[in-house]
């Protein structure tokens, strides 16, 4: 959302404008999630964009931090599942995602609809 040549970033936008103008659900990340994408943005994008994550996307979410339950069903998870190649962050969300019951992903990646949850936008 942050690259408007990402080729996700109109749908993903306009997705959450359209949600968040009436939403009653809140968006849930964690940390895990949060230092992986401040690193990529850093990267690709550049201090500016890191600052547009942190200040204008990040506080419209719950950020949840890994405690050591939930890092070990990750791992868990992770190790016995190396032969799909899902990010040990993925894992984590799939994991913290399951312990909220939470059914809905905002995510473009297929590793989510392959792990059984609905994926928008």
């Amino acid at each position: 959302m942050l690259s408007e040549t990402d080729a996700g970033h109109d749908r993903a936008l306009g997705w959450l404008e359209e949600t968040t103008a009436y939403a009653d659900e809140q968006l849930v990340t964690h940390d895990y999630v949060v230092i992986e994408t401040a690193a990529l943005v850093h990267a690709r994008l550049g201090r500016t964009a890191v600052r547009a994550f942190f200040d204008d996307m990040l506080p419209a979410c719950e950020v949840r931090f890994v405690d050591p339950s939930l890092y070990a069903r990750s791992v868990s998870a992770y190790l016995a599942s190396l032969d799909r190649r899902t990010s040990l962050v993925d894992r984590v969300s799939f994991e913290l995602m399951r312990a909220l019951g939470v059914r809905r992903a905002f995510a473009l990646d297929r590793d989510f609809t392959r792990e059984g949850f609905e994926t928008v936008p």
